[in-house]
């Protein structure tokens, strides 16, 4: 006998309720918790990312993050590009930014020269970010056998991206619930799956010091607004011309509307004296 579409629907019904239960219960548990949203100025259709947060956000990337964290697709030049964190209309060839070069000199990167010898010298705009660790198993030992993500694209990789970072970053400093055993040098963040993470706190009020600009007047380096700022700049780097594309797609759907009224009175015009 076939499912009558009230058993379907009552079958449907009961299975979202489970499913909401098992959820509240994991919740309620502490393994688990909805990131809260950063609320960053980059998002929604008409988002754009502010230059001076870049900024500020590779600069908590850079004195922070990445001495565990690589960024492997990421160029040096990327930070001149257009929308970029130090993009100059001056110099439309990154290459030539000296901010961008400045950043690049201050890495060193090991080389092979023509003879084949091992040599060092100053990274250039041309070469990828310097990762901490020359391999993997490195990396590994460095960090009590887990080898820290790749930042790139961390942004796309994670579900809820940058409100997951935000909320996982600013989560240290909440209690474990009655019952939750938390491992010698481990360390609880209800933002974690399971409560648990390897890594302690990254980031403490007064970590950096943020450049005496304009436009970072009475901007104070805390927790919270390191971390937003840290996720605005990973969330330039995994989509570096997002700002483009926006701009790009709000022209393509003005152009359409345009064109939709063209054909509307054109159809008028040639169908108006006919009769149907």
């Amino acid at each position: 006998m076939k499912p009558t579409f009230a058993r379907r629907l009552v079958a449907g019904v009961l299975g979202l309720v489970s499913v909401v239960v098992v959820a509240g219960s994991a919740q309620a548990a502490g393994e688990v918790k909805h990131p809260r949203p950063v609320n960053g100025s980059w998002e929604g259709p008409f988002g754009r990312f502010d230059r001076a947060q870049l900024q500020r956000g590779f600069q908590v990337y850079k004195e922070v993050c990445s001495s565990c964290h690589s960024m492997n697709l990421l160029h040096y030049r990327n930070l001149g590009d257009k929308h970029g964190p130090f993009y100059d209309p001056k110099y439309p060839n990154p290459n030539d930014n000296p901010v961008v070069k400045a950043i690049a000199a201050s890495y060193t990167v090991k080389s092979v020269d023509a003879e084949g010898n091992e040599e060092e010298r100053p990274a250039l705009p041309s070469d990828r970010f310097i990762a901490p660790f020359e391999n993997r198993a490195q990396a590994a030992a460095a960090n009590g056998g887990a080898v820290p993500p790749d930042m790139s694209v961390l942004v796309k990789a994670r579900h809820n991206g940058g409100s997951y970072i935000y909320s996982l970053l600013t989560g240290y400093d909440q209690t474990p619930p009655a019952g939750k055993q938390i491992p010698e040098g481990k360390h609880y963040n209800p933002y974690m799956p399971g409560g648990v993470i390897a890594m302690g706190p990254p980031i403490v009020d007064e970590q950096v010091t943020y450049a005496d600009t304009p436009e970072n007047k009475g901007i104070k380096p805390t927790v919270d607004q390191m971390s937003h700022d840290v996720v605005a700049f990973l969330t330039w780097a995994s989509e570096p011309h997002q700002t483009e594309r926006k701009i790009t797609g709000f022209g393509v759907m003005i152009f359409l509307l345009i064109l939709t009224i063209l054909l509307w009175f054109s159809y008028r015009s040639v169908w108006r004296n006919v009769e149907h």
